[in-house]
């Protein structure tokens, strides 16, 4: 198991010295042994890179869990078996680093930061991060200063927190419900099939009644048929009409 050392609030504007890159001895060794929840737009963006269906990506790299606190799905990307060592690597990693690094989930462009909250909510300039702060990482012993906020918008994380504010938003909205207000079992599928099956959640809307029954304007629909970033807002919205609105 790894040590960590205990996590410390920082804000936007705070700066750090942090640098990863092929020479560092420590190289890889932080995509061993880990959990890496994967946003809806992590999976979108993760499918279409291996030109997998959102099906057959869920299948082959992905385990469902229930996050704690909200009784809600999620999903987590499955790790590999290694007999040449106790921690399971992710699967996308090979020695010369991720092989697919452009398209790498958002969890992985934050570190060595991680979020303590779930809302992502840009008004509010106050985020609480703190530092995935492992020992073996000799990142921190690079000469390359970022602040907070620039590390987000050089690793990309800003428009993938854009992206997937309507899905952060419904997780902390049940995390405010009582413990004893649960969720049917045909409501998990729900939300997990509008949030991580894109595919099949297009079919729901464009091929079953649905359009019949939750109507939707003409340019929404144009937008959701052809842009899938498009159609996860609109999913987010949808799970939100249904779940949250009296």
């Amino acid at each position: 198991m790894k040590a960590t050392i205990k996590p410390v609030q920082v804000g936007p504007d705070h700066c750090f010295k942090f640098k990863c890159h092929q020479e560092v001895e420590c190289f890889t060794k932080c995509c061993r042994g880990i959990t890496i929840t994967l946003t809806p737009y992590d999976i979108v963006r993760l499918k279409n890179r291996l030109n997998l269906s959102s099906e057959e990506f869920l299948a082959i790299y992905t385990q469902p869990r229930l996050l704690e606190k909200t009784d809600l799905p999620v999903v987590t990307l499955k790790l590999l078996e290694d007999e040449d060592g106790p921690e399971k690597p992710c699967p996308f990693v090979k020695p010369e680093g991720c092989i697919v690094y452009e398209d790498r989930p958002t969890t992985c462009r934050y570190y060595p930061l991680g979020i303590a909250s779930l809302s992502y909510n840009e008004e509010a300039d106050d985020g609480f991060y703190f530092f995935v702060n492992e020992p073996h990482c000799k990142g921190f012993q690079e000469d390359h200063q970022w602040s907070v906020r620039d590390w987000r918008l050089d690793q990309g994380v800003d428009i993938h927190d854009q992206i997937n504010a309507g899905w952060t938003d419904l997780l902390v909205r049940k995390r405010s419900f009582p413990p004893n207000i649960k969720m049917t079992d045909q409501s998990k599928q729900l939300f997990f099939m509008a949030a991580y099956n894109i595919d099949k959640f297009r079919k729901f809307v464009l091929e079953s009644s649905f359009l019949e029954r939750y109507p939707v304007d003409q340019k929404t629909l144009i937008s959701i048929k052809s842009n899938e970033v498009e159609l996860l807002r609109f999913a987010f919205k949808w799970l939100t009409s249904i779940f949250f609105t009296k």
